[in-house]
Parts: structure tokens; sequence; C-alpha cells
């Protein structure tokens, strides 16, 4: 039942990713965590280009059935959250244009799948997946450990056998860890 998993956190300025192989219901392995940036270019379109290309390339080298990606938030900024919506559409559509399966998870609910928490911080996100795929060294830019939390929610997700699609949320650190143990090692 092996499948690989690309998670996308879409961004007009820093796009990251990770892909992690679910080698079974329990257990997943990270194959690539990074960041796509964005700032250097100045045509927005050229940043949608980039995004495409950098997609496809991604799914071309490790081959994934799936895609999941963040759900844009809703914030006050209206051209924002088009841009947001444009970098989103763009991973997508590189997605399909390759045949896979497009999955969308709203932020709160890939922080509540990896911590237990719903509001819990980009770091405290980092810090789980850290010690979850021993990463010895992470990334500058939280932006890739939130595109691999995307993948790995997905995977609890269509996993239920994991016991970690329903988990319940925490009140405290201690108190997830003792009802994760195998999540933290």
């Amino acid at each position: 039942m092996e499948r690989i998993i690309l998670g996308i956190d879409p961004g007009t300025t820093i796009m990251g990713y990770g892909l992690i192989r679910a080698q079974d219901a329990r257990n997943a392995e990270m194959l690539a965590l990074g960041v796509l940036e964005l700032h250097r270019f100045e045509d927005h379109y050229t940043k949608l280009k980039t995004i495409f290309d950098r997609t496809i390339g991604l799914i071309d080298q490790y081959h994934p059935a799936e895609l999941a990606i963040e759900a844009p938030f809703y914030g006050k900024n209206v051209q924002s959250m088009l841009k947001l919506g444009r970098a989103q559409g763009t991973a997508i559509a590189a997605a399909l244009s390759r045949s896979l399966d497009i999955y969308e998870y709203a932020p709160r609910k890939i922080k509540m799948s990896i911590t237990g928490n719903g509001n819990a911080s980009k770091e405290q996100v980092a810090i789980l997946l850290q010690k979850m795929f021993h990463i010895s060294e992470m990334p500058a830019n939280l932006d890739a450990t939130d595109g691999l939390a995307a993948a790995v929610c997905h995977f609890y997700q269509k996993n239920p056998s994991s016991g970690l699609s329903a988990a319940p949320a925490a009140k405290s650190w201690k108190e997830f860890i003792a009802g994760h143990p195998k999540r933290v090692r």
C-alpha cells in the first residue's frame, strides 16, 4: 500500500513543500522538504509560472499519487487573498495535469493533526515534525515544514488505523505527548 504524498503550502513570495512516502497505514518517511523562493520575481505571472514548473518538477521526480494543499485563510487584505488563491490554483492545476488526486486542508486542521492544537504556532508544528522524521537540520524558512505538515495531515486523515485522524485536542503539551507517544521520539 505504499504511496507518495506531496504537501504544499502555497504562496506568492514563498511556497513550501514536503513529500512523504506512506509505507503502510502507520508509517511514513520524509522524502523531501524545501521552499520555492519567489520574491526575486517582480511579475506576478512569472511567479505563477515558476510555481507551476516547480510543482511539475517535484511530481516528475518523486511520482506522488496525491497532493495535499493548504487552503487559503480568510484575511482582511483582498488583494493578498486573490494572489494566494492564484498560487494555490496554479499548484493544483500542475497536479491535475499529472492526474494526482487533490485534497485541501484548512490551516487549523493541519495544525490540529500534527500538534493536537489548531492554534499551534509554525514553530510548534516544525518541532514535532523534526522529531517525527528525525530532521537533523531544519530549514531556515518554516514554510517548508508547513508543506510537509499538509502531507502528514493527509496521511493521518486517510489512515484512521493510525489512531491520529480524530484525536481530541490536548489541554497541554504533556497531555498531547502522553496521548501520542509514537509521534514524539
